[in-house]
């Protein structure tokens, strides 16, 4: 008799039948009071329910947030009560799958053109294919909605995006299967830079190089669910899903190779490690890294005052832990001056919910989306200890 399990796999993935996972109880009506490791009293608040699989948020200047939600609706949140009607103007959505509908930025002069920009796959004969919308909210709709990027035939993915401090937009691919990432003429697995009507940039890192694709700003990811800027150096960072371990932040170069799926510091599903090495010459190597998994989601900076013991701090989603469901929760994380990380804390445990985006809002506070089918946006402000 072995010693160990013998574990039942899904004869079609070849993936470990995962458990059902811990029970996940329902949000609290009232405000909860969490004591934090670094003396920094919150209250977690519950603004808005009924969101269906919420995926990404927008602050808007007149203290209106917009909340995408996968299977396709845009919806707005005003004095923190959701409106129950989407809103009209969006093109068709392919849902099948991971496919939907996914990150939603402002233009960096959204005061004077309106402009909203919006990851989604649409639907292309028996799949969908993903695509970068660009249109105007006027305060009920969305306007003049067009299609100003979209990927290659058969690629549909999720897809976070960022504009940079030079009003530059940087747009994620998923890897899908095989060695995409590492292919030079492939969107898959890679962060591209776009301008803000979808154009390349003449200074793109392989602008006129053969063999390269000109829109790919860096390569060798495996399914990246976070963009973010620092809000010091301008650098755009990353987090990215690994398979069984080997979740990332990476700050992205020009031009850099991130290593999937030749290098990783994760295993398969089935148990056996990724790779045989974990870095290697040519390849840069994550800032931060999960093993196990957490199914990073979502990252913030914070930079408000509101929350003072936490500025500068680094915030990510985490959907389950150890391939476990019911282990969703938020982390938090301190960086040093030369982006090294000291140490980490996990938040919000107790509500074992999917966390699946967390922004600072205008007011120094952080928002919190609940990725689940009843889906919930929380706002994290400081506790009766300051």
């Amino acid at each position: 008799m072995s010693a160990q399990q013998e574990v039942p796999f899904n004869s079609r993935t070849g993936y470990p039948v995962a458990p059902q996972g811990l029970e996940i109880p329902p949000l609290p009506d009232a405000p909860v009071h969490y004591k934090t490791a670094e003396d920094q009293d919150i209250r977690v608040v519950v603004l808005a329910r009924g969101l269906t699989q919420p995926w990404s948020i927008a602050f808007l200047p007149d203290g209106v947030m917009l909340v995408t939600e996968r299977t396709g609706a845009l919806r707005v949140i005003r004095d923190d009560v959701l409106d129950p009607d989407p809103v009209p103007g969006l093109s068709e959505v392919g849902t099948s799958g991971l496919s939907g509908l996914h990150d939603i930025v402002r233009h960096p002069d959204f005061d004077a053109n309106s402009y909203l920009y919006l990851s989604y796959n649409k639907p292309d004969g028996d799949g969908a294919r993903l695509t970068v919308g660009r249109g105007r909210f006027d305060g009920e709709a969305l306007v003049d909605l067009s299609e100003i990027f979209v990927a290659a035939e058969g690629i549909s993915s999720s897809s976070r995006l960022a504009f940079d401090h030079d009003g530059l937009l940087y747009m994620s691919v998923g890897s899908g299967q095989g060695d995409a990432a590492q292919d030079p003429m492939s969107q898959r697995g890679k962060v591209l830079r776009l301008r803000n009507d979808g154009s390349v940039p003449d200074d793109n890192p392989f602008v006129g190089k053969d063999g390269y694709l000109p829109e790919i700003f860096t390569l060798g990811h495996r399914n990246t669910l976070a963009l973010a800027v620092h809000p010091g150096t301008g650098a755009v960072w990353q987090n990215e899903n690994g398979p069984n371990g080997g979740d990332e932040i990476n700050i992205l170069r020009p031009g850099a190779n991130y290593g999937w799926p030749l290098i990783s510091l994760g295993r398969t599903y089935p148990g056996p490690w990724q790779s045989a090495e974990f870095s290697r010459p040519g390849f840069d190597n994550p800032i931060v890294y999960w093993t196990p998994s957490i199914a990073v989601s979502g990252m913030a900076f914070y930079t408000g005052d509101a929350l003072p013991r936490w500025t500068g701090d680094v915030f990510v989603g985490a959907l389950r832990m150890g391939e476990i469901p019911g282990t969703g929760h938020l982390q938090r994380i301190l960086i040093n001056e030369n982006m090294e990380e000291l140490r980490r804390e996990s938040l919000l445990v107790d509500l074992r919910q999917r966390i699946r985006d967390v922004r600072q809002g205008p007011d120094g506070l952080l928002y919190v989306l609940t990725g689940e089918d009843d889906g919930a946006l929380l706002r994290i402000e400081p506790g009766p200890g300051g």
